[in-house]
């Protein structure tokens, strides 16, 4: 069934990994930003998934672009979340935060 929700916010990343980096390792520090994106205000629901050719994509959907926004800039500073942050290759990385028209459970 699909409902109209006031304008949610989606906020998709997609990355590659360092070439060092353990995909396992990165699933398992991945917990640590599921726990601190769901402590932020306006979380709604969070995916993973990459593609077969070494692309991450992350879709995190907020209840406001500004709730999104905000925990972009945390999440760069904090500290627990280091072995994720650091295996993810920066210059990869394309951030887009787009108006949800459509969710279907």
């Amino acid at each position: 069934m699909t409902t109209l929700q006031p304008a949610r916010t989606v906020e998709t990343v997609l990355f590659k990994l360092v070439p060092d980096a353990d995909p396992e390792a990165f699933r398992s520090a991945s917990a640590l930003v599921t726990r601190f994106v769901e402590q932020r205000p306006g979380f709604i629901a969070r995916r993973l998934s990459h593609t077969e050719d070494g692309i991450w994509i992350e879709h995190i959907e907020w209840a406001s672009l500004a709730e999104a926004q905000a925990a972009a800039a945390a999440i760069g500073t904090e500290e627990s979340l280091a072995e994720f942050m650091t295996a993810i290759d920066g210059p990869s990385v394309q951030l887009f935060h787009s108006t949800l028209d459509i969710s279907v459970n």
